[in-house]
């Protein structure tokens, strides 16, 4: 496996590099995975691949000095701020399940289960609950490809797939500012669908997450 170890950078720039990194493994046909682990400055939000954007009022982002960009991956819109993100590059073959697009998720988020197990946070897979957020704001809604604690979502996760090839990425919230999300997507945030780390175990710090993080094995 190729670890590329966590460093922050602007929006576009993660983007970037992810993009380069995926039509690096499809060019070499890399047969093992590339995981990166990676933060954010400034506060950005990301749109899913196909997702439309007239939800968000681009003025007021400007004020806060939040940037917006686009991702590979598909899903609704997050807000990427005090958080760990990770992307995973492998070829379909690599994985049990790869040809199947929600097999392919149980088996790289099962990795995420087994590693939080470690520090005594036990993660579930995410049901469907349905759409019922107005904005796209994807952290309030929970799927198969999401990972929960006690039933709130804390991961999550979203697929693009090129030429045999998968890429992941995945959002750990680490804290969040609930006034702020209320403010960009203008709807209610309810402590009963989404947590973090901070309220998991508030002796865990954004290090600690990292660290585990580095010793994953795929």
């Amino acid at each position: 496996m190729k670890f590329v170890d966590y460093k922050v950078r602007t929006g576009a720039e993660n983007m970037q590099i992810d993009a380069e990194l995926l039509d690096r493994a499809i060019r070499e046909r890399l047969k093992e995975p590339i995981f990166r682990l990676y933060g954010w400055s400034p506060a950005c939000i990301s749109l899913g691949r196909n997702q439309r954007d007239d939800f968000l009022d681009y003025a007021q982002l400007k004020s806060l000095g939040i940037d917006v960009v686009r991702r590979l991956t598909g899903g609704r819109a997050l807000l990427h701020d005090d958080e760990i993100t990770y992307s995973l590059i492998c070829p379909v073959s690599y994985l049990p399940h790869g040809e199947n697009v929600t097999g392919s998720y149980k088996d790289i988020c099962q990795i995420f289960i087994d590693k939080f197990l470690e520090i005594g946070i036990e993660l579930t897979f995410g049901t469907d609950k349905g759409v019922h957020t107005k904005f796209d704001y994807c952290m309030l809604v929970s799927t198969g490809a999401d990972l929960c604690c006690q039933g709130k979502k804390l991961i999550g996760s979203a697929q693009f797939r090129k030429e045999g090839y998968i890429l992941q990425h995945g959002s750990i919230l680490y804290n969040y500012d609930r006034e702020l999300l209320e403010k960009i997507f203008r709807e209610p945030v309810s402590t009963e669908d989404i947590t973090c780390i901070k309220e998991i175990n508030p002796a865990l710090t954004r290090s600690d997450i990292i660290d585990l993080l580095r010793n994953v094995k795929l």
